[in-house]
Formats: structure tokens, C-alpha cells, sequence
């Protein structure tokens, strides 16, 4: 059995994962609120490191040492997956409508076709009927949407929008510079960040609802600014790099296996014979 052949074949196909998680890192660097996907790798260090203390078979036994060997022909696998949210750094463009969140958990939300989503992206912008959507239309949320199922909309003559660090929409009394209080952005908090999923338009996806408690005090929501992406483009190539490096070995890995090895064996058998 060609146990090391499928061994570099399986480090192959965990590389070329790993090249599509660091192209699409990398493809959003520029992307505003895009957060940052990794993913883990299990080689056998990792395994044993999890599993020594849980050996079925006393150590310095043979029985200990099959189960050993028999882990360590073990391939390389993805094991799990994860983003950052960390969050990335705030520009500044003065734009009434462009609004960011200064610290993690925290998201605003949207209605699109298929429900309720999440967003870190806060360039928001006005469509024909005056209602606050983000780029790719959709309506963005106030903090009493489920009460009133209704987003957030200005009037032709509100000239002056105003939004506190706490997501409170004030306009100005029309014909004058006076504010009145509008409605207020939906700032999720969600409880638990892995059980968001990512979807399309830079959306996340929360299957229990419930897990979702609106923030009333964020203290986090700074008007005029966007986040910028948090993926370091200096450590995702550098992490390309590697990966293809690592492609590379596997692929020469592979080709001693099938040709150099096994024509020293055909040649061996062919002496003897």
C-alpha cells in the first residue's frame, strides 16, 4: 500500500483549502468590515498532543507503539475553521451616511430576501425612497424593527443627520438647524461568535435569532468613518508563500513515492529474480 503517496496526496488537498481561504483573505483586503478567515491543520503533533493522555494502551508496549505508528500515517487535515473578529482600523471619510462600530461583537443589521442579516460594512447611502440601505440595497435596520417591521427613512428636506455614539439618529426640524430625534440603528450584540455564518455581500447569518440582544449603549458607533478590512496583507502572503511551498514539497513528495521508489523495488525483485 502506497501509504505515503496518499499521505501527500491528503497535504495537497489540505494546501490547496488553505490557498483558497488566503486568496479570498486577500481578495477582501480592501474590502470595508471584511473579517479575516483562518483555518486549522491537524498533523500528527497536534493529534498526539490531544490524545496522549487518552492512549487506549499502556506506554513502552508494543500494542502502545502500533496505535502510535498507525497515528502518525496520519494526514494532514483541515480540523477547523474560523474567522477574526478582531476589528480593523477606522477611516475616516466624513461622509454623513458612512458608520462604523469601534469595537468587536457588535454589528448592524439589515432585511434582505432571506431574512435578517448581519454587517460590519456601515457605508450606507439613500436610495429613490429616501430609505437607508447599504451598497447592495438593502434596507438597514432601526432598534425597533421587529415591532414595527419598518427601516429607517429621511425626508427630502432633512438636511443635516446626525448620529451619536450610540446609534441615535437626529435630523433638523425643516427650515432650520434644530434637531429632532429620528429613529435608532439596530446595534446587535450576539452572544456567541461561532454561530454566525458568513454569506455573500460581506452578510453574516444567524440561524437562532435569539442568541441576538440589541445594544442600546453601545458607546461604539462613530459617524463619518468605515472599517477597513482587519486582513494583514504582509502575513497573507507571506502565509501564500509558505503554502506554496508547502504544494511544491507535497507534489515532489509524491512523485519519489509512485516513480523513484518503486522503480528501486522493481529493480530490486528483478536482481533477485
Amino acid at each position: 500500500m502506497q501509504t505515503g503517496y496518499y499521505s501527500s496526496a491528503a497535504g495537497m488537498v489540505t494546501q490547496f483549502n488553505r490557498l483558497d481561504t488566503i486568496s479570498n483573505n486577500l481578495a477582501n483586503v480592501n474590502t470595508n468590515g471584511f473579517k479575516e478567515d483562518n483555518l486549522i491543520v491537524g498533523d500528527f503533533m497536534r493529534l498526539y498532543q490531544q490524545k496522549r493522555d487518552d492512549l487506549p494502551n499502556d506506554n513502552n508496549t508494543k500494542e502502545a507503539a502500533k496505535f502510535i505508528n498507525r497515528a502518525m500515517a496520519k494526514a494532514p487535515q483541515v480540523v477547523d475553521a474560523y474567522t477574526d473578529f478582531s476589528v480593523g482600523n477606522l477611516q475616516k471619510t466624513s461622509n454623513k451616511l458612512d458608520v462604523a462600530l469601534s469595537r468587536d461583537n457588535l454589528f448592524f443589521a439589515v432585511k434582505t430576501p432571506e431574512g435578517v442579516r448581519f454587517t460590519r460594512d456601515g457605508s450606507f447611502s439613500l436610495d429613490d425612497e429616501g430609505k437607508l440601505v447599504t451598497k447592495q440595497g438593502y434596507e438597514v435596520l432601526g432598534d425597533d424593527y421587529f415591532q414595527s417591521k419598518e427601516g429607517i427613512t429621511f425626508a427630502t428636506t432633512d438636511s443635516v443627520i446626525d448620529i451619536d455614539k450610540n446609534g441615535q439618529i437626529s435630523t433638523n426640524v425643516p427650515g432650520s438647524l434644530t434637531l429632532t430625534q429620528n429613529k435608532k440603528l439596530l446595534i446587535a450584540n450576539v452572544d456567541n461568535l461561532k454561530y454566525l455564518k458568513k454569506e455573500g455581500d460581506n452578510l453574516y447569518k444567524l440561524d437562532d435569532m435569539k442568541r441576538m440582544t440589541i445594544n442600546e449603549e453601545s458607546g461604539a458607533v462613530a459617524q463619518g468613518f468605515v472599517e477597513k478590512s482587519n486582513v494583514n496583507a504582509v502575513k497573507m502572503m507571506t502565509q501564500l508563500i509558505e503554502t506554496n511551498r508547502l504544494v511544491g514539497m507535497y507534489q515532489k513528495a509524491m512523485d519519489t513515492q509512485m516513480n523513484d521508489m518503486n522503480r528501486d523495488a522493481i529493480e530490486k525483485i528483478a536482481r533477485k529474480a
